[in-house]
C-alpha cells in the first residue's frame, strides 16, 4: 500500500518498495552490516546478499495506523558487537525514512540471520 502525498503540483504516491530501497541503501551504510539477506533465507537455507534492486526481499514495510514498520533481515560481520550494529541500523534507518519521506516509523525490528567470517 503506497503513502500518497498531496502537493500543488499534484499527487505523489511512494511504494513500499522505493522505502524497502532507501531503508537498504541505508543499513549498507551501517558498520558492522555485510549486507541485507532475504526474509525468506529460514526456509530456503540459501544465503544470498542481496543486491540494491532486490532490497524488498529482505525488508518488510507494515503499517499500523498510518505509523511505518520496517522489518529487517541482515548479516552482520564477524567480531563486531551484535547490539550495538543493530542499534545503529535502527536509528539510522528511523531517521532517514523519517526526514527523506515525512512520515513516522513506530518500529524498526533488526533481524541478524547470519554472522559473516572475514
Amino acid at each position: 500500500m503506497p503513502i500518497n502525498k498531496k502537493t500543488n503540483y499534484g499527487d505523489i504516491k511512494i511504494t513500499d518498495n522505493a522505502i524497502a530501497s532507501l531503508a537498504g541503501s541505508t543499513v549498507c551504510e551501517c558498520y558492522g552490516v555485510v549486507g541485507v539477506i532475504s526474509k525468506s533465507y529460514v526456509v530456503d537455507s540459501y544465503l544470498a546478499i542481496l543486491k540494491k534492486e532486490n532490497y524488498s526481499k529482505g525488508i518488510v514495510i507494515s503499517r499500523k495506523n498510518n505509523d511505518l514498520i520496517i522489518d529487517i533481515y541482515v548479516v552482520v560481520s564477524f567480531g563486531v558487537k551484535i547490539s550495538e550494529v543493530v542499534l545503529e541500523v535502527q536509528k539510522r534507518v528511523k531517521y532517514t525514512i523519517e526526514k527523506s519521506l515525512n512520515v513516522d516509523v513506530k518500529e524498526v525490528n533488526v533481524h541478524v540471520e547470519r554472522i559473516k567470517e572475514n
